[in-house]
């Protein structure tokens, strides 16, 4: 009884430590995942890196692209740490588990090499026969036997739990051995990616200072990009403005259709209830004539009895009005709203906000939404429209949601823009050189609609410029697709 206590209180404490080892575990796998993922964004923009290196001169670009790998690297190592944190941490938990299950199983070769001792010297097939049948009731030798049995049947079940301990030691081997190995890997990549990190602080350093030095030209960059942008930014406002002011009127003009239309139909009613009541009326008159001419035939037979006998005269029916039409006190409230399509494309579009996809497959957002401090000169700010999204070159833009394609033209000095319609909301794709959709062309989400220009003369610059719009709002890219 004690061995089976005992026995029933390790199986819970094993239970209990693989319970915690599988949540543990679940969270090294995200960590990992983690990993893999800012790996991935530092092997983009190092082939971004890489195709600056065609031109020699220092650009803001190069170093945009410089300042995203090292915030990159430095989630990178912290990630590592935390994945190394929790490697020691189930290494030693394995380890305590793995003492568990070799000491049990000790406890279970000693017992069982005592009850196979005590099998061998009652191996005698007449002891066992005598050990029944001395028994002086019928049920004692009924329970001896039954326990003859028990006994065997319990030998065999503690060989079959050795089995099954030894494999789980095994097991744990196994997993020791694999995270060690991965412990090791990590460990190592960690120690690259800090040599990495001090390689990329140290170009950003040498790459500001080159790029102070040249603080009257940068500024004179900034003053073209942000003339630039402003041209763009008031085109794609002129155009959206007139799309919504289209819009409006077509929806007007479709509401003044159906009230002159419900206009119509109340004056053909009224029509209908005045003749109605015209007719009732000449009804009436002609009963009201039939009643006279009785009433003067009554007069003149009854005109010898007494002038105190009054005649009775039949009365006359009311002139019945026509009946009030419904419809007349609800001209007024009919209300115009989007099509049933806009509708739902609206309502869609407007429950995904923070789950759209980008409209790149990869790159970085290089610049943030709204007022942004310059990144070498000081007191030199930018106010974005909307946000820029660095990709490697030959990349392409992709709608982030269903839609409508509404808009696509041409804006001097900064090549194309596609404007889709979301409903109430528009998405703007600028800096595209080749435009794949036409206007009124129906697109789904992350189709290819234009691919993005690629600077020669920039380092192979490659910039998505994107907006969201509601109605004639702008609203915060950033908020809207994934992180």
């Amino acid at each position: 009884m004690r061995f089976q206590n005992h026995l029933k209180l390790l199986v819970l404490i094993i239970s209990f430590m693989t319970t915690i080892f599988s949540i543990q575990a679940q969270t090294v796998k995200d960590l990992e995942a983690q990993r893999k993922q800012t790996l991935q964004r530092i092997e983009s923009t190092n082939k971004m890196l890489n195709e600056t290196k065609t031109s020699k001169r220092s650009t803001l670009y190069k170093l945009t692209i410089i300042k995203k790998n090292i915030t990159d690297r430095k989630v990178l190592i912290k990630n590592i740490s935390t994945e190394i944190g929790q490697l020691d941490e189930q290494i030693a938990r394995l380890d305590l588990e793995k003492a568990k299950l070799e000491s049990h199983m000790q406890i279970l070769k000693s017992d069982y090499a005592r009850l196979v001792q005590e099998a061998h010297l009652n191996q005698n097939m007449y002891a066992k026969i005598m050990f029944v049948l001395s028994a002086k009731t019928f049920d004692q030798s009924y329970r001896r036997l039954r326990y003859l049995q028990e006994y065997s049947d319990y030998r065999k079940e503690q060989v079959k739990e050795i089995e099954t301990i030894k494999l789980q030691i095994i097991h744990k081997n196994d997993s020791l051995q694999s995270h060690k190995t991965t412990k090791v890997i990590v460990v190592q990549q960690k120690e690259t990616e800090a040599q990495n990190l001090t390689k990329d602080e140290t170009n950003e350093k040498i790459l500001l200072t080159d790029l102070q030095k040249k603080e009257k030209k940068l500024r004179a960059e900034v003053k073209i990009q942000q003339r630039k942008a402003n041209d763009i930014n008031n085109k794609i406002e002129r155009i959206i403005a007139n799309e919504v002011r289209k819009a409006e009127a077509k929806r007007q003009a479709i509401q003044k259709r159906h009230l002159a239309e419900e206009n119509r139909r109340n004056a053909e009613n009224k029509r209908i209830a005045e003749n109605k009541r015209i007719a009732e009326n000449r009804q009436i008159a002609i009963e009201n004539r039939k009643i006279a001419e009785k009433n003067r035939q009554i007069a003149a037979d009854n005109k010898s009895k007494s002038a105190a006998k009054r005649t009775p005269r039949i009365k006359v029916k009311p002139e019945i009005k026509a009946p009030k039409d419904d419809n007349e006190d609800d001209n007024n409230n009919s209300t115009a709203g989007l099509t049933r399509e806009e509708t739902q494309l609206s309502g869609s579009f407007g429950k995904n906000i923070g789950r759209l996809p980008w409209p790149t497959s990869n790159g970085f957002i290089s610049g943030h939404f709204g007022i942004q401090q310059h990144a070498v000169l000081k007191h030199v700010t930018t106010n974005n429209k909307g946000v820029y999204i660095q990709t490697p070159s030959g990349s392409t833009a992709r709608a982030v949601f269903e839609g409508i394609v509404t808009q696509r033209f041409s804006i001097p000095g900064s090549n194309n823009a596609v404007i889709i319609q979301h409903g109430k909301y528009r998405t703007v794709y600028a800096n595209l050189t080749q435009i794949f959709v036409r206007e009124g062309e129906h697109v789904s989400a992350k189709q290819a609609i234009g691919k993005i220009y690629t600077d020669d003369e920039n380092g192979n610059k490659t910039e998505l410029y994107f907006q969201v719009w509601k109605d004639k709002n702008i609203q915060n890219p950033e908020s809207w697709i994934a992180r």
